[in-house]
């Protein structure tokens, strides 16, 4: 098993010494802070780390990539998109996630080009190939590379080359675009995202990690971890829960009782 991690490695490293320079798409999960470090280690100065600054991306993920890229001492480059803006986006088509990757990775890929960055990858990795993901033919599309991928790097085994290297990001929960909280077909606009963003921010500083909060006609509908949600059981907890979000405008909050499943319904939009 070690050695196996340490083969598919070396090809990662093989594979981005092969190319000149190299931009990549980083959001601050720990497939794209893998993938610079190793960048990095390999082509030096010849990388730099894009982050696409939009309004469904939460404040707190922005905060914690700019952290990691001015930790790293990294060159990178701030985006400022409004996704919302693109052509058919808000209406939340099924093809949402590729109306929105064709349009930031175009963007991300004009920097590059302007700064003389040869190539530009993203973080996918070969789990990926198994979820519904409308964003990987954009990614295609535009010829962005996917070195995780190509190395046959899974999840599990970028957690564990992120802790060997100890980044901080390597216990890092999945993040997925705060547009992935709707239902196909429901309505997007920056309001209903600021809520969301609000009421997981709530969550999340209550101590659960794992949060999804989604929108259903304005009713909220939590998700944590299955051994997380035992921790909701606390009448009182509930009730404060119940009326901060109720607070920020939701209608009706209720538990999933099945908790937290990573790849179901609106989560294949995840692309971290």
């Amino acid at each position: 098993m070690e050695a196996d991690l340490n083969e598919k490695l070396g090809q990662l490293i093989y594979n981005i010494g092969s190319l000149s320079s190299l931009a990549v798409g980083f959001s601050g999960g720990v497939d794209s802070s893998l993938l610079l470090k190793v960048a990095q280690g390999v082509l030096n100065r010849n990388v730099l780390a894009v982050i696409v600054d939009s309004p469904t991306l939460p404040r707190r993920e922005l905060q914690h990539a700019l952290n990691f890229v001015k930790e790293m001492k990294v060159t990178y480059h701030v985006i400022e998109a409004d996704n919302l803006s693109i052509e058919g986006f808000t209406d939340n088509p099924a093809n949402r996630c590729y109306l929105c990757k064709r349009d930031l990775f175009g963007r991300i890929k004009q920097v590059a080009e302007e700064n003389n960055f040869e190539w530009v990858a993203d973080g996918s990795n070969i789990d990926d190939l198994g979820d519904d993901r409308p964003g990987m033919k954009a990614l295609e599309e535009l010829g962005v590379i996917s070195p995780l991928l190509e190395a046959e790097l899974t999840k599990a085994d970028i957690r564990q080359l992120a802790k060997r290297m100890q980044l901080k990001t390597w216990d890092k929960p999945a993040a997925a675009c705060l547009a992935s909280r709707f239902a196909y077909g429901q309505k997007i606009s920056l309001e209903k995202l600021r809520q969301v963003e609000e009421a997981e921010a709530y969550l999340s500083d209550l101590g659960f990690n794992q949060i999804r909060v989604r929108n259903y006609d304005n009713n909220a509908r939590i998700e944590v971890f299955p051994e997380e949600r035992v921790k909701i059981g606390d009448q009182q907890l509930m009730d404060a829960i119940n009326d901060k979000l109720k607070e920020l405008g939701f209608a009706h909050v209720s538990l999933d009782l099945g908790g937290y499943r990573s790849g179901v319904t609106e989560d294949k939009n995840k692309e971290d």
